[in-house]
């Protein structure tokens, strides 16, 4: 695993030991990254269920300003900070070791809103429905904002959650990636 493009490319990055995740592939990452294509310096960024925080780390050296990762993994989370450190981003990143739901009602208390929002949850758990229902209800994506899902392929979300729409949906094996943004319609 390795970050592959920006300021920080070739990076080679860790991933916390056991199967408890599973790090974003690199061909994933790729054509994710190509279909965002310019990341703008002045983005706030969300990557909840963050694992390795490689798809984090991936917004930071293209150019985001703030990253905030969150896992309520012990293992993920100094692998995380180990990641921050050795690509020299630890300055605009901020690590949570906590729930995702509660996160979401943090950012939410505190207003900061997201330009991006990254959510990769565990598979089977009903989480990535609660997921994107918290993040409407509590608002913490802007207006133009892009809310992107990793999800197992057999799950298949509704064109319309809540507050949000979705835009666009990949293929990319036995996974997808799904993208919403805040419906201009409400």
């Amino acid at each position: 695993m390795r970050v592959i493009s920006g300021r920080k490319k070739g990076y080679g990055l860790k991933a916390p030991k056991g199967r408890q995740t599973r790090p974003t592939e690199d061909r994933i990452k790729e054509s994710l990254f190509n279909i965002l294509m310019e990341i703008h310096d002045e983005s706030i960024v969300l990557d909840l269920f963050a694992g390795s925080g490689s798809i984090g780390i991936e917004f930071l050296s293209r150019g985001a300003r703030k990253l905030f990762f969150v896992d309520r993994s012990y293992d993920s989370i100094k692998c995380i900070k180990e990641n921050l450190q050795h690509t020299d981003l630890s300055d605009s990143a901020e690590v949570l070791k906590t729930d995702a739901i509660k996160s979401i009602m943090l950012f939410a208390d505190k207003d900061i809103k997201f330009d991006y929002i990254f959510a990769d949850p565990p598979y089977g758990q009903d989480l990535i429905i609660k997921t994107i229902e918290k993040i409407s209800k509590e608002n913490i994506l802007k207006e133009n904002g892009l809310l992107i899902l990793e999800h197992e392929k057999n799950l298949v979300l509704k064109d319309k959650i809540d507050s949000l729409k979705k835009t666009d949906c990949r293929e990319y094996g036995s996974k997808n990636l799904t993208f919403f943004t805040k419906d201009k319609l409400i």
